[in-house]
């Protein structure tokens, strides 16, 4: 019998070589994907907090050092004309409340309004004023504004426009990220009525009282933020009459931006500095 000849296919294996290639080239990739995103989290949970904390504090610092020098740290500035109005952005509908609604008499609520009484808003994104929250441990900056890259992205707590100055008749509003950059607003949802919220500025010490909470509304639920804070979104939560209103504004759930939760207090005494 003639002797057989083996036949080589060299074409299937040549397929097979380059599709190997192909699956190692892709695995490849998956990993640098997965390290690159890996190390996106790690920079925005981790590293944001780490800068943001850092740079908070020794503004803190620096306002103390202001302040103990008598330098005015609380300087006259324009607004920002592209800030708005409602949670979910800066501004606000606030104001003035009726100034016969004291906060214990009327010669007692006089001093608030004096220690308070500046004249015109705190320079743009300026420090001015330092947050406290012993309950939780917070010591932030308060910044007029909330825009965030010149103001929240910083881990300052931010003024809404157009809202109350600490101790004056109406509603001082703040805003704080929830999560990363500095988060001084993470655990805002554990305080309960009477915890103490602190707000320190160049002329006096005015220590709110934690009232009430709106645990979730829209973004947009710009009553929050009123003169005599109520909820436009859930009429049930809020105010009816003038006063002397803090309220601190973040986002809800937590990492998500849809909807926001929301911390009343009422002022309960000044201590001028």
């Amino acid at each position: 019998m003639p002797e057989r000849i083996p036949v080589v296919v060299q074409g299937r294996s040549r397929g097979r070589a380059a599709f190997a290639r192909g699956v190692w080239v892709a695995a490849e990739v998956a990993v640098t994907l997965g390290v690159v995103m890996l190390l996106l989290v790690v920079h925005q949970l981790w590293w944001t907090n780490q800068q943001a904390k850092r740079g908070a504090a020794r503004q803190v610092q620096a306002l103390e050092r202001e302040w103990g020098e008598g330098e005015d740290a609380y300087e006259v500035g324009e607004g920002d004309p592209h800030e708005t109005g409602s949670p979910a952005d800066s501004g606000g509908s606030g104001g003035s409340g009726d100034p016969r609604d004291s906060v214990e008499s009327e010669s007692e609520s006089e001093p608030v309004r004096r220690g308070a009484g500046r004249v015109g808003p705190p320079r743009w994104d300026q420090a001015y004023a330092v947050l406290r929250i012993p309950r939780l441990g917070v010591v932030a900056p308060v910044a007029q504004g909330v825009a965030k890259r010149g103001v929240l992205d910083k881990g300052y707590v931010g003024h809404y426009p157009r809202t109350a100055q600490p101790g004056q008749a109406g509603n001082f509003a703040v805003a704080g990220h929830r999560n990363t950059h500095g988060e001084p607003f993470r655990y805002i949802n554990r305080l309960r009525r009477g915890d103490r919220i602190q707000v320190e500025t160049r002329e006096a010490v005015f220590t709110y009282v934690v009232d009430r909470t709106l645990p979730q509304t829209s973004a947009r639920d710009g009553g929050v933020i009123a003169a005599v804070p109520r909820s436009a979104v859930k009429p049930g939560y809020g105010y009816d009459t003038a006063g002397y209103f803090v309220t601190l504004t973040t986002c809800t759930p937590e990492y998500t931006s849809k909807y926001r939760l929301v911390v009343w207090g009422k002022l309960a005494s000044m201590r001028p500095r």
